[in-house]
């Protein structure tokens, strides 16, 4: 895989990718909370009929963390296969490791709770990187992972 530390060419284009605005990376959260919304619709659909087809109760903990494992899957997977949800890339975002090597399912899930713990102080750990001099939030920090924007490329994987 392509390291982005390493390009040291001085051809047009070349350049070493910079991260995304705090814009665009606010787009990309929205447009995954819509799909992750539809994920679990779906998924609520699924276990209905484990349930009587009756609607879940507050006493019922099993269910919340049920939807939890699901949006962990739905983050952590994509971030795994090919560093993209699909709001990433429709905003041409890559998550990449530090070293711009894919991410792996020990970084990808260290990434999730410290995203969680992001949100948990207000969304800080979100703002953080409009003060951080390479752009990075909290959980980019904590996961040792970082977003790149890729102006000008599909970003698919190379066949």
């Amino acid at each position: 895989m392509q390291t982005y530390e390493r390009n040291t060419s001085k051809k047009p284009g070349a350049e070493k990718p910079s991260a995304p605005g705090f814009l665009r990376r606010m787009c990309a959260v929205v447009y995954d909370a819509l799909l992750l919304l539809a994920v679990l619709f779906f998924a609520a659909a699924i276990a209905l009929p484990f349930n009587s087809g009756q609607a879940f109760t507050a006493g019922q903990y099993y269910f919340p963390l049920y939807l939890f494992g699901i949006s962990y899957l739905f983050y952590a997977w994509f971030w795994t296969h090919g560093g993209q949800t699909l709001g990433l890339r429709a905003w041409k975002i890559k998550l990449c490791n530090l070293d711009g090597s894919g991410i792996g399912w020990r970084r990808a899930s260290l990434r999730f709770f410290a995203a969680i713990l992001s949100w948990a102080f207000l969304g800080l750990g979100f703002l953080w990187c409009l003060f951080d001099k390479n752009r990075l939030s909290w959980h980019d920090h904590l996961s040792k992972t970082r977003p790149y924007f890729m102006p000008g490329e599909n970003n698919r994987r190379p066949n």
